[in-house]
């Protein structure tokens, strides 16, 4: 069975990542988080097994953390991110994977062994879901495109959550929920990541 992880990245541009943190901490504090978080990611999914691809937000970049030998690269393709992700899942199951879960690159409190659970899941669910605490959600698998999972919902919104449940269940699909965690998405979530030690302060 062929199994695929899609993470999702913003390109390292100065003033475009974090724009939420930067509003009230400014773009440099913005700018060396979302590296942070960009190596995190990559360290939790190097050594996973399954096959790894990277969809950059505006343009594929060669020499970077994601090294050709363990992430396939491509570009998000949409006008919102609902199309962007229905794309990146249509891409992999193009590529005759049975299984795909897709994460972004904001969450320090993700591991492996949650994306590992996540596959698992699927075993005996049509769909996995890692919630996260604004409404949102970190982490989504399924096993067979459903483009209702992605359309009519409030994107970047504490709505997106129960949105996507309450389609799966007009759609009769078997959910199984991850534990939640917390994005890192303003100054609230960046002084809690610090608390826990999960971020390396920046002075």
């Amino acid at each position: 069975m062929k199994q695929a992880l899609l993470i999702f990245a913003k390109n390292l541009i100065y003033g475009k990542v974090k724009t939420r943190l930067a509003a009230t901490m400014g773009n440099d504090l913005a700018l060396s988080v979302y590296k942070q978080l960009l190596s995190y990611t990559q360290h939790i999914t190097f050594a996973l097994s399954f096959g790894k691809i990277v969809f950059y937000s505006d343009f594929m970049e060669k020499d970077d953390i994601w090294g050709k030998e363990d992430f396939q690269k491509q570009i998000q393709i949409g006008n919102d991110l609902g199309e962007r992700i229905e794309n990146a899942f249509e891409y992999a199951f193009h590529q005759n994977h049975n299984k795909v879960v897709i994460i972004g690159t904001d969450c320090v409190e993700l591991t492996s062994d949650i994306i590992n659970k996540a596959f698992n899941s699927l075993d005996d669910h049509d769909i996995v879901i890692g919630p996260a605490k604004d409404g949102g959600y970190y982490l989504l698998g399924i096993k067979k495109l459903n483009a209702e999972l992605f359309k009519k919902i409030s994107w970047s919104t504490g709505d997106v959550l129960n949105q996507t449940l309450w389609i799966c269940k007009k759609l009769n699909l078997t959910v199984f929920l991850l534990p939640e965690l917390s994005d890192i998405d303003n100054e609230e979530d960046y002084k809690r990541a610090l608390e826990m030690h999960s971020l390396i302060r920046i002075s």
